[in-house]
């Protein structure tokens, strides 16, 4: 019976853990199955659908005709369609396992609060639909805004970011329209501490800025010598990720954000670990300048 049952993961039968030795069948890599590429699958001499010959042009279309075969595997719909799936099953999710990183993306969403997203009456709204009919929306947005504000000690809350990183987005472009409307657009330069989330220099990047790394402590916080060093009239602000992703809180959280300040830059705080710390502190408090919030 043992030998028809399934032995991935944690043993079926009380065995002694250390006697309990199955090789995966991907060597431990956390991936459920090994997958070809769709390139390697073969169906290069079929098709996958049977289509009429088409019709030749009367010219070559200014020379825009096609002279060598596409190059694709003609696989079927249920070849793709199972490759796929098996692509899928290779994603990590809190739904498989435990994921001990302090990752944002992997913090249990409860499923009430998934199927609350998306009842008809909030999923199916469009954004050009007439105010009044959209009243109830607009009032619940408003007093998340006020829970927001409370939580986190800041003074107005913006509800249109869709992401993470999205809302880093917003944030950064946010301190740059400061730093220009006070006459100090020549700053070019956002810090990260390597403790960081990696959408953070991504994001400084993306915006235009240069990055530089600050680093960290032997027990996984910002190095505020470092932090000093390089604190300079050409930084527009430090992205700290607090709790960071070691799953440490920043200890020196006011510290930082008094050196931050010291030179005019902005202190942004990724919030992704917020939940970590809510009801226990406010950002607001701790000399935060912007922050962004996910909904964990």
């Amino acid at each position: 019976m043992s030998s028809s049952m399934n032995a991935v993961g944690r043993p079926t039968a009380p065995v002694l853990t250390s006697d309990y030795i199955h090789p995966t069948l991907t060597g431990a890599r956390g991936l459920l199955q090994d997958e070809a590429l769709i390139f390697e699958l073969g169906g290069w001499d079929k098709t996958g659908v049977d289509l009429p010959e088409a019709a030749q042009p009367a010219d070559d279309l200014n020379g825009l005709l096609r002279a060598e075969p596409i190059g694709l595997p003609g696989l079927s719909e249920p070849e793709a369609v199972r490759h796929y799936v098996r692509l899928s099953q290779k994603n990590h999710a809190i739904d498989l396992a435990l994921y001990p990183l302090g990752s944002c993306t992997m913090k249990h969403n409860p499923r009430l609060n998934e199927k609350m997203a998306r009842l008809d009456g909030f999923a199916d709204i469009h954004p050009l639909q007439p105010v009044s009919t959209v009243q109830g929306a607009l009032a619940l947005i408003d007093r998340l805004a006020h829970w927001l504000k409370t939580l986190t000690g800041m003074p107005t809350v913006a509800m249109t970011p869709k992401a993470g990183a999205h809302g880093e987005l917003c944030g950064l472009l946010t301190i740059r329209a400061a730093h220009e409307a006070n006459g100090q657009g020549h700053r070019k330069t956002v810090l990260c501490p390597t403790s960081a989330h990696g959408t953070n220099p991504a994001t400084a990047a993306f915006v235009g800025y240069g990055v530089v790394e600050i680093a960290q402590t032997a027990d996984g916080r910002v190095d505020l010598a470092d932090l000093e060093a390089k604190l300079t009239d050409q930084v527009a602000a430090i992205m700290v990720t607090n709790p960071n992703t070691c799953g440490l809180f920043e200890r020196d959280v006011i510290e930082i954000a008094r050196l931050t300040h010291a030179v005019g830059a902005y202190f942004y705080c990724d919030g992704a670990n917020f939940n970590a710390i809510v009801g226990r502190v406010r950002p607001g408090d701790l000399g935060v300048d912007a922050l962004h919030i996910y909904l964990h």
